[in-house]
């Protein structure tokens, strides 16, 4: 018995071929008689709404555009069944690899996530970049290797997501920020290539509004479950600004670089001593 949460904003072109796919699937794998798909209509201005309903399926609205995360949250909220999978309106992923991540989710993992393979998943140049930066950052902060921070289609239980909901991001993070609760609290994520399809239609991905939400999220979570590695890394940083006020002193004859090497220097230090009070403070909050 499982839950199908499909966000949706301005998909009127894609919705219907994505709810086919996922009822073929499901009814050749005998889940779709115990099963419930919930598209949430994000306030779509085109005929989303109306292309959804002439496939019999629950339909949640949002008066206006809320977010990809709170349409997402809204979705399981409203869910029947334990078991949850989300996946994006646009046709870009394959639902004939979930029957797989429900045997693997069955081995004991708390989070399934379909890794994207292929051509269509680099995109443009700049948001391969920004991705492998995040990605970097993503798994600094956890200290494990993630093949893939914010797929789309993942597969997870209601009651265990529901516990970090006040952590997750409302907007597109919404993924990115579930990825990091679960590896930094410990719980097991498995990781399935699938090869990632061209999507319908164009993508509603801010690429620099949203890769600053992120890292603002993923800063936040870090500060939250890992301070200590967020403010070891500031400190760093304040040392390597150091390093090259004092060079450039040193080559230039500058009195001005060392007061801000030292200046830089004595912050370090400060950064790395707050992070050892956000520390302490964590360790007496988790005790309540």
């Amino acid at each position: 018995m499982i839950s199908v949460i499909i966000p949706a904003y301005n998909e009127e072109k894609s919705i219907g071929k994505t709810i086919d796919e996922i009822t073929n699937v499901m009814k050749q794998n005998n889940i779709y008689e115990d099963s419930e798909i919930i598209v949430i209509n994000d306030g779509s201005t085109d005929n989303t709404q109306e292309e959804a309903i002439k496939k019999n399926v629950i339909i949640l609205n949002n008066p206006h555009n809320m977010g990809y995360g709170y349409s997402l949250k809204k979705g399981i909220l409203n869910s029947k069944y334990e078991t949850i999978v989300i996946i994006d309106a646009d046709s870009s992923y394959p639902f004939s690899i979930v029957p797989e991540m429900l045997k693997i989710k069955e081995k004991g993992y708390d989070l399934v996530v379909a890794a994207r393979t292929g051509k269509y998943y680099k995109e443009s140049i700049q948001k391969n970049a920004l991705r492998k930066l995040l990605k970097l950052f993503v798994e600094y902060v956890s200290g494990k290797k993630i093949k893939d921070i914010n797929s789309g289609l993942r597969v997870f239980d209601k009651t265990t997501v529901i516990k970090y909901f006040p952590r997750l991001c409302d907007t597109f993070s919404f993924t990115t920020s579930q990825t990091l609760a679960y590896i930094m609290n410990n719980h097991f994520v498995c990781y399935i290539d699938i090869p990632y399809n061209k999507r319908v239609g164009k993508s509603k991905v801010k690429i620099f509004k949203d890769s600053l939400i992120s890292m603002r999220y993923i800063l936040e979570s870090g500060i939250y479950y890992n301070p200590l590695k967020i403010y070891t890394l500031l400190s760093f940083l304040c040392i390597a600004l150091s390093i090259c006020g004092f060079m450039f002193s040193h080559f230039l004859n500058i009195k001005a670089g060392y007061i801000f090497g030292m200046g830089g220097i004595l912050v370090s230090i400060i950064v790395f001593a707050l992070g050892l009070l956000a520390v302490l403070l964590k360790q007496i909050m988790d005790k309540k």
